[in-house]
């Protein structure tokens, strides 16, 4: 029995609200061939499962989602989309919406209400935005309020210092550097407030794609700073969205 079957059952009183609490936790899994997708995750995790579109082609993309819709999940968030298979998944899911710069696909048929603090998203530079907009999209996904904060970066640190207002007003703090990586180390001198730190593959060839922004964001002098993988955006904005809701939670 799917998920959408029990809510159904339980809207028409054929089984108790306890009952299907406990069928929901063990509702099995959906088992299309080229994925199993999981529709019990929101319920575990508090997120719906994410799809991660690079590699799957345009066809099983929106297999994927048409079968998280039809069981029940209102709010789908696919990251790394072309805009070819967006075009295609578009043409069945008309409410689908793209963000270009973060390649992403979000389908919001019961937005999250925004509740807790501000995440603040801050970049390095202009070619660290789509990594910057996938965990800005992300955290706006799970109900947080995002403040974007663009092109800071340690080159001209008078940019960053002149808007020290808004690293103050947040409650956590992304922050998305390529090159040597640098900016996370002076937020995280800067305020009080968790920061992640994103190394992204920007930079000439000794940065190495990235590695040179990890290992420096790694080995921050600055407390508070936990890092992410090279590039990996969603999983800033996952963790900031868990940082954030748990504050909230506590107030």
């Amino acid at each position: 029995m799917n998920t959408k079957e029990i809510l159904t059952k339980l809207q028409n009183n054929e089984i108790s609200v306890d009952e299907a609490a406990n069928m929901l936790k063990l509702a099995p899994t959906k088992d299309l061939g080229y994925a199993v997708v999981d529709h019990q995750r929101a319920m575990r995790n508090g997120c719906p499962e994410v799809i991660y579109a690079e590699g799957k082609t345009k066809e099983q993309t929106l297999g994927i989602m048409k079968n998280m819709l039809e069981n029940g999940t209102d709010n789908i968030l696919a990251t790394r989309v072309s805009l070819e298979k967006y075009e295609y998944i578009a043409a069945e899911i008309k409410d689908a919406v793209y963000n270009k710069d973060a390649k992403t696909v979000t389908v919001e048929r019961n937005p999250v209400e925004k509740t807790g603090g501000i995440i603040l998203v801050a970049t390095g530079g202009t070619s660290d935005i789509p990594v910057a907009e996938e965990a800005a999209v992300t955290a706006e996904f799970l109900g947080n309020r995002v403040d974007r904060l663009y092109d800071v970066g340690v080159a001209g640190l008078h940019r960053l210092l002149s808007r020290i207002d808004r690293v103050e007003a947040a409650d956590v703090i992304i922050a998305v550097a390529g090159m040597e990586g640098a900016l996370a180390s002076v937020i995280g001198g800067l305020t009080d407030k968790p920061v992640i730190a994103v190394p992204t593959s920007v930079g000439y060839g000794a940065n190495f794609n990235g590695l040179s922004s990890l290992l420096c964001m790694l080995n921050s002098c600055a407390s508070g700073v936990v890092v992410v993988n090279i590039d990996n955006g969603f999983g800033a904005g996952y963790t900031a969205n868990s940082i954030n809701k748990l504050g909230a939670s506590k107030r």
